[in-house]
């Protein structure tokens, strides 16, 4: 039998300016027992220190208290806790770590918002989104660089994007498709409870990174500001070909002429401005990229291709054996460095452990960055992460004694034993994009 949210799906699919005026019923309790599995059990917990397993004792009857609250409308949202963790550039990154309910009823009105909204985001939209991945929009933007006139490039990322969410703005966006008011009151106390640091409570602005709805309300809200915008400024404006792919706040824009990508940058900064928004000055960059951007710059005299970055991937325009055009995809060497200065100064706390300990840990790292990185094109880069994550290991364990009998030859067992081997195992961009678009 069809569930609720089928129909709700299949109504938001069908008439684009429908309004919802009855959600919150779906939030049962099948909804928000299935959102607390859904949980970490290690996840950290929030203000009032509720952990995963501590709720979990007496789940029954804390999910019927949790969902009476919710209904008869005296469920407030608690305020987050303020946790930081390192940027890349070397800032930190405020993050809100909401308390275990407030994460239980953010995942349970998502997944009901979803089935309105998954029908309504664009197809370059790839962020947070259910069935869509980083390596989806990876590979729609390979497909996209070679198989359309792609000459330049605009790498763009949104300065602060989550703290500059306008509560007002998001509100008007939320209420063209939702007019269930407890819904709409539901997301206004999130973004409303405040985060205490320090012992002190303090007003957030815009929505806490890390919260179970942000990145929801953020794909609505950049849905709305930029992706119906930059699809009708396509379609009217570009005088060539153009291709967008967005994952978050991070966006890659390419163009056929020089002139398309700058008046859309133009454009661009106009419309964010509009909305409280403000392309990051670092971050943005207008570049020649493309089949054609080797032999453009070298009749101008310029050295190699400019370079861009984007989810964890540096491309590079480069050739074949044969000449041809090539997108070159290696992992991000700043990226790379910092993850291996993590491992070494994990495995100088832990080389006390036995060395199984040890190498099940370090696989299960190796293992992570290899699913991730090793895609086609990237053999060199995952191999020398291997290779660097031996050499400290190896480091590690003759640091134990002084009088250590660790060879290289018995290192070389060790590794062939725990660590996976550094093998391509993603396939290539255009069999995986046409075997799902």
């Amino acid at each position: 039998m069809p569930s609720g949210l089928d129909r709700v799906r299949e109504v938001a699919r069908r008439d684009k300016d429908a309004r919802f005026t009855a959600l919150l019923h779906h939030v049962d309790i099948s909804r928000l027992r299935r959102a607390y599995w859904d949980i970490r059990p290690k996840a950290a917990a929030g203000v009032d220190g509720v952990t995963w397993g501590a709720y979990g004792r007496d789940l029954e009857a804390n999910l019927w208290d949790l969902h009476g609250r919710l209904h008869s409308g005296s469920y407030r949202a608690k305020p987050s806790r303020r946790a930081y963790i390192p940027k890349a550039d070397g800032r930190q990154r405020p993050l809100g770590i909401a308390t275990l309910e407030d994460k239980i009823v953010q995942r349970a009105v998502v997944e009901v918002l979803n089935a309105v909204y998954e029908g309504d985001f664009l197809g370059f939209s790839y962020g947070f989104r259910p069935g869509r991945g980083p390596h989806d929009a990876l590979d729609a933007l390979a497909v996209g660089i070679k198989q359309k006139k792609v000459n330049w490039v605009l790498d763009a990322d949104i300065r602060d994007f989550f703290t500059s969410l306008d509560s007002v703005w998001l509100q008007k966006f939320l209420e063209h498709r939702i007019a269930d008011k407890r819904v709409l009151r539901l997301i206004q106390k999130w973004l409303s409870a405040g985060v205490i640091e320090n012992g002190e409570w303090s007003e957030t602005v815009g929505a806490p990174q890390g919260a179970s709805a942000s990145p929801l309300l953020a794909n609505v809200y950049l849905h709305y500001v930029f992706d119906r915008w930059a699809r009708q400024w396509r379609r009217r404006h570009a005088r060539g070909d153009m291709v967008i792919v967005r994952f978050a706040d991070d966006f890659v824009a390419g163009f056929e002429h020089q002139g398309d990508a700058k008046q859309f940058l133009w454009d661009l900064r106009e419309r964010f401005a509009k909305f409280c928004l403000e392309l990051h000055p670092g971050k943005t960059r207008l570049i020649e990229f493309g089949r054609f951007a080797a032999g453009n710059r070298a009749a101008r005299g310029l050295g190699k291709p400019e370079t861009f970055d984007f989810l964890g991937f540096t491309h590079i325009s480069a050739k074949t054996k044969s000449g041809r055009f090539m997108l070159k995809r290696i992992t991000i060497s700043k990226r790379m460095r910092a993850k291996l200065r993590e491992v070494k100064d994990q495995l100088k706390q832990r080389r006390h452990l036995p060395v199984p300990e040890q190498g099940q840990w370090l696989g299960s790292v190796v293992r992570g960055h290899l699913a991730y990185y090793a895609v086609p094109g990237n053999s060199r880069a995952i191999r020398a992460f291997r290779t660097q994550a031996t050499r400290h290991w190896c480091a590690a364990l003759r640091e134990r004694s002084q009088r250590h009998r660790l060879t290289w030859k018995r290192m070389d067992r060790l590794a062939t034993r725990w660590l996976p081997p550094a093998r391509v195992s993603h396939p290539f961009p255009e069999a995986r994009f046409y075997a799902k678009t």
